[in-house]
């Protein structure tokens, strides 16, 4: 019991985080995030010019956006809150006041997104170096739409996601199951699956025994794609086991799928839905096309596919409503976030496209 309290302790020392380190009375008055009603992607945020730059899907009425998140440096306020309107048919500013009084005047444009976007550094070949030594996809943590799994694991020393070089200059992520050996033993935690989604990590909520509890899937997104195409290899591990150690009687299976997502008012349904999961061994590097498929699923798919809830956009509004979030996930166990898996099973994701009909 002592051994176990012990370790939980590190964990969570180690798992805190520092959001602007400052000594005294924080200078910074920065906006972090933002995120408005209709919003077709990740606000680009530049703090050097203090500007805030939104897409917004052609049609939507400018004049009267909703703020659905905020979020400023530490212990910064400003002169608006989430729940407020704001006007982004011109240019419109958000008056910012640090810890310490400085005052900061953020200006917040608009542009128009395009019909048939396509998801930021969906080729993968752009990644930045953490803090902590390791890779993740993006330019940086501020702007990157994607997130894996490795702020958890690597505390235990692994990197479960990492890039994986192709040649001719293109890159991939690849995804691996892992042993996690004796720092696993306490908390019942044998294996770390690799994994890649969009959304981000947040280590605030991290819990050892429950890996997506500190994941934030999803970012803003207004297409409504035809078919995912992307390219991958997968070579399942040897031996799956559930997390009690048992021997399973079925092979591991990577899983990549996509769900476009409705999010209003705090409720999110379900517009469209594409799954991959395979147990097939393809050591070479092949393209795989999923269909989308809108509004609610029938009893011919697995119930896997579906929403614990059941809540699904309704059958007439899913031939023609927009998604405002996009959430894609890829590991390399299917049922990794139950610490069920094999180990060293392997996925490589490379060159994520939305295919649409009209292009």
């Amino acid at each position: 019991m002592k051994r176990s309290v012990y370790i939980a302790a590190i964990l969570l020392v180690l798992f805190s985080c520092v959001k602007e380190d400052h000594f005294g009375l924080s200078p910074y008055g920065n906006i972090k995030k933002l995120l408005v009603s209709n919003q077709a992607g990740n606000a680009i945020i530049d703090t050097d010019k203090q500007t805030v730059t939104i897409e917004i899907p052609g049609g939507v009425e400018l004049s009267s956006l909703v703020i659905q998140e905020m979020e400023l440096s530490s212990f910064a306020t400003a002169d608006k809150t989430v729940g407020d309107v704001i006007d982004l048919s011109g240019e419109a500013t958000i008056n910012v006041v640090a810890e310490d009084g400085s005052a900061y005047v953020w200006t917040i444009e608009s542009f128009v997104a395009s019909a048939t976007p396509q998801l930021n550094n969906a080729d993968l070949n752009t990644w930045y170096k953490t803090s902590s030594g390791y890779y993740e996809p993006g330019t940086d943590a501020a702007s990157t739409i994607w997130g894996t799994g490795n702020q958890g694991t690597q505390i235990l020393g692994k990197i479960a996601t990492t890039p994986y070089d192709l040649g001719n200059g293109n890159t991939a992520a690849l995804m691996e199951t892992y042993d996690l050996g004796l720092a696993g033993v306490p908390l019942k935690t044998p294996i770390a699956a690799g994994s890649l989604f969009t959304g981000y990590f947040d280590s605030d909520k991290l819990d050892p025994t429950d890996p997506e509890a500190a994941v934030i899937f999803g970012t803003p997104f207004t297409g409504r794609p035809d078919k995912i195409r992307f390219t991958y290899s997968y070579v399942p591990g040897a031996t799956n086991k559930d997390r009690e150690g048992n021997v399973l009687d079925y092979d591991d299976n990577c899983d990549v799928y996509v769900f476009l997502e409705v999010r209003l008012g705090g409720e999110i349904q379900r517009l469209g839905t594409a799954w991959f999961r395979s147990d097939v061994n393809q050591p070479e590097m092949i393209t795989k096309e999923m269909d989308v498929v809108y509004g609610p699923l029938d009893n011919s798919y697995p119930d896997y596919m579906k929403p614990d809830d059941g809540n699904f956009v309704s059958g007439d509004s899913a031939t023609y409503m927009l998604p405002t979030h996009i959430s894609f996930v890829a590991s390399s166990s299917y049922d990794g976030a139950n610490f069920a898996g094999a180990v060293g099973s392997k996925l490589i994701i490379d060159d994520v496209e939305m295919v649409y009909d009209e292009e």
